[in-house]
């Protein structure tokens, strides 16, 4: 009994020193939170389906941040701001009534509004202009429910 392997075919060493004192190989090089432009290339306008975007570009991380990028409210075209609902029932109804406005029609001008994924929830996004109009359509609101990094990828 006592030469029996109890290892079942595993080597522990082998896998202790892949996370030891020896540098990640290129998979698993670390990665710093990223800045995702909201829209990419089209930033933040009615019409555009942000559900989809999100879909497409996910996984998002802990820290990650998310930038909201839209011009400034102007006679020929329509103001937009970013709100954040509570749960997923108001973001399902575009309850803006209850819902926190995290970015004025302003604050998405130039560089854009920032906001940094802090906390292990999902974060429900939409434009709150017009009593909800540009959220009630359907496509100017997303979700993200951001992920720990795996421990490899930890700075």
């Amino acid at each position: 009994m006592a030469n029996k392997d109890w290892s079942f075919g595993f080597n522990y060493t082998d896998w202790w020193s892949r996370f030891g004192n020896h540098p990640p190989n290129k998979t698993q090089e670390q990665q710093q939170p990223r800045q995702i432009l909201v829209g990419g290339s089209e930033h933040w306008h009615f019409g555009y389906n942000y559900t989809d975007w999100a879909i497409k570009n996910a996984p998002f991380y802990i820290n990650d941040t998310l930038v909201f990028k839209y011009d400034a409210p102007n006679a020929s075209s329509f103001p937009h701001s970013v709100y954040m609902f509570k749960n997923f029932g108001s973001f399902l109804k575009c309850d803006i009534k209850n819902a926190k406005m995290v970015a004025n029609p302003m604050q998405g001008v130039g560089k854009g509004f920032k906001f940094v994924l802090k906390k292990w929830q999902p974060h429900y996004f939409a434009c709150g202009e017009r009593n909800g109009f540009h959220c009630n359509n359907g496509t100017m609101k997303f979700a993200v429910m951001p992920m720990l990094r795996p421990f490899w990828q930890w700075p």
